[in-house]
């Protein structure tokens, strides 16, 4: 099997506390990952800083933003193919702002926060929709809540089904019948991300078999 050499350009933060002090680091050896393995955090990472469409200007704040997200997501163990699934989420909500607002009624903003979260957020999991640790943790939670409810409702034939019907029931209004095979829009964000990777994958490998620096 070959494999290829990738530079990566921020250490996950899986290696950091859980808090709000995230701080961007370097890496300095260089990480050995075969082709045919799955997308890894620290490539999500960085297809999050680069390419979230929704994020105007990417700053350090948002970069820290990232690393928390990360971090949240990889205590979930979600499928390989979703990873990237809690990131792309705030991407798409909000380009990674935490004082973002929207779905205003008669002036007042009713979303507020990385996943435009509604009040009854604050009510049912006790948080501050601008708290990116608060909200992202509510968040995964009330996604795993549904996981469960759609695993009784719905006849999921793959885990990567049941997670994205969870997530659509999650973030949706109640619907008679459920959400069993509707999939949230970020998705398309997720699956652009994995596409990415590998394809720049396959350029670092084409590269260093033409004897070209991929670095």
């Amino acid at each position: 099997m070959n494999t290829l050499t990738i530079l990566s350009m921020t250490v996950l933060s899986a290696f950091m506390p859980l808090n709000r002090d995230y701080a961007s680091t370097k890496f300095v050896d260089p990480i050995e990952i075969s082709y045919e393995n799955s997308v890894t955090y620290d490539e999500i990472h960085d297809e999050a800083i680069f390419n979230c469409p929704w994020s105007k200007q990417m700053t350090e704040k948002k970069e820290k933003i990232v690393s928390l997200l990360i971090k949240i997501e990889m205590e979930q163990n979600l499928p390989s193919n979703l990873r990237g699934m809690l990131v792309a989420a705030a991407c798409h909500e909000s380009g990674f702002e935490v004082n973002a607002k929207g779905d205003y009624r008669k002036g007042k903003p009713m979303a507020l926060g990385l996943f435009q979260m509604w009040p009854w957020w604050e009510k049912a999991y006790k948080i501050d929709r601008k708290d990116p640790e608060q909200s992202a943790v509510a968040y995964i939670k009330h996604i795993k809540k549904m996981y469960a409810k759609v695993g009784r409702q719905c006849n999921s034939k793959t885990l990567t089904r049941k997670w994205l019907a969870a997530w659509a029931t999650a973030i949706r209004a109640p619907k008679k019948g459920g959400r069993c095979n509707e999939t949230p829009l970020f998705y398309k964000v997720v699956k652009k991300w994995h596409k990415n990777i590998k394809a720049a994958r396959l350029e670092n490998e084409r590269r260093f078999k033409d004897g070209i620096d991929g670095c």
